[in-house]
């Protein structure tokens, strides 16, 4: 019992020193969305969000304007489309 409450205190994941990463996972954005969604409707609702991309914090409309699909049925459409504009390269953390 005394390893179980010893390793229950310890972070499981250690967190870095660093600046914090400008904008929000693509992830969140698409979570608060509702599917399916017309192109202008996710420009309209969360147009303003501002993601991270491997070049840097982007505004979603500004993205949005590179991607020609103008439906989204899916979550991971929406996910897949916006991925292949931006890339999947690591986010910069510096």
């Amino acid at each position: 019992m005394a390893d179980d409450e010893e390793a229950a205190e310890e972070p499981v994941v250690e967190l870095g020193e660093g600046e914090a990463v400008e904008g929000q996972p693509l992830a969140r954005v698409a979570a608060r969305l509702t599917w399916p969604h017309e192109k202008s409707r996710v420009i309209e609702k969360e147009g303003d969000s501002v993601i991270r991309t491997p070049a840097g914090p982007q505004s979603l409309a500004d993205v949005l304007g590179d991607v020609d699909v103008t439906y989204f049925d899916t979550r991971q459409s929406f996910v897949a489309a916006v991925t292949e504009a931006v890339g999947d390269a690591p986010i910069q953390t510096e």
